[in-house]
């Protein structure tokens, strides 16, 4: 019973989808992709997100350069108040090594935050909110793989924040510094048989020099309760740089707590190419309490104490058919004796 009640929740959720609430038995993360889920991580979870990597960008055209070096983006997120709320942090630290082939090969070594971002996402619209309606057919597997009409419409959430950035960044443009605000629009589609896709609409250091629009596209397909894999576009364009990124990956499920993943990063572009590969991991410390639960149980233990109850009942149920059996024998011995 334990082992269905895993293979089900974790083969539904492992890809950012919440079917039934924001809370989910397994962890949720952003994570192996760089799109934001419409869904928050649940009240009191408290949960990292981090992935080192290494980075190599080439610039053929004149100027010619070349940097590598290595990095990590981070995210701490926290569900606070409601269901639907979620603050968080997040940013990307940078150390690297830019070569200048057109000045006599000079290098400049380089770190700094690429961003660094304080915000809070709230989800607006949620159409699997009827829980009724999404409840899985125990009698059909096809009804459960099917198609619904109603999967094309979205979650949606909104997403407010601002950014800080130092004076004199190596990875901003010239004059870029201080606070910066940002604002997102998230959207997610929940499809049968484990497939999820994402949207974000972002607009990043709004009223700078270097205010970028950015769309990133997430198509995530759950293989088993532990498997995960995604492909991902990032559309990037400003003043200051514009970019097309492709990303695929995966992800490992070690326990409903903690996910292990990878991923690639690559563009078809010369002005400069990009390659990164990234290791990384989220982890979450799970203080919720399901509030619509009047005896305080964690949801968890209150799903655990449903199954106990679910196999109580059906023992009980077994043992009473037995005896009926058993006196329906003896009934029949008796007319046979007499």
């Amino acid at each position: 019973m334990k082992a269905f009640k895993y293979f089900f929740l974790i083969s539904v959720l492992i890809s950012s989808n919440v079917l039934f609430a924001q809370y989910t038995e397994v962890i949720n993360s952003n994570r192996p992709g760089m799109s934001k889920s419409a869904f928050s991580v649940g009240t009191n979870v408290l949960q990292f997100e981090v992935g080192p990597n290494y980075i190599k960008e080439e610039r053929t055209p004149l100027p010619k350069y070349e940097v590598s070096g290595f990095g990590a983006d981070f995210s701490v997120r926290y569900g606070l108040f409601f269901e639907a709320l979620e603050i968080n942090i997040e940013g990307n630290y940078q150390n690297d090594t830019k070569t200048n082939f057109s000045t006599f090969n000079t290098e400049d070594k380089r770190s700094n935050f690429k961003y660094l971002t304080l915000g809070a996402k709230y989800l607006i619209y949620d159409p699997y909110k009827d829980i009724e309606s999404e409840k899985p057919n125990l009698y059909s597997w096809k009804a459960n793989r099917g198609f619904k009409w109603k999967s094309l419409i979205p979650a949606i959430a909104v997403y407010a924040g601002v950014n800080y950035d130092t004076e004199n960044n190596p990875y901003t443009a010239a004059g870029i510094e201080g606070l910066s605000p940002k604002i997102m629009i998230a959207t997610q589609n929940n499809f049968n048989g484990g497939w999820v896709f994402v949207m974000n609409l972002i607009k990043d250091r709004i009223g700078t020099d270097q205010s970028d629009f950015t769309y990133i596209l997430t198509l995530t397909h759950a293989l088993s309760p532990q498997w995960v894999i995604f492909g991902e576009t990032q559309g990037i364009k400003s003043d200051f740089y514009a970019d097309n990124l492709l990303r695929f990956g995966g992800a490992y499920l070690f326990d409903k707590n903690f996910q292990l993943d990878t991923a690639v990063t690559f563009n078809t572009k010369d002005t400069p190419s990009v390659l990164n590969l990234t290791l990384g991991a989220s982890y979450r410390f799970d203080f919720h309490k399901d509030k619509n639960i009047n005896n305080g149980n964690s949801a968890e233990d209150e799903l655990e104490r449903k199954l106990r109850g679910k196999g109580a009942r059906k023992e009980k149920k077994r043992k009473n058919i037995n005896s009926e059996k058993k006196k329906e024998k003896k009934r029949k011995r008796k007319d046979e004796d007499f």
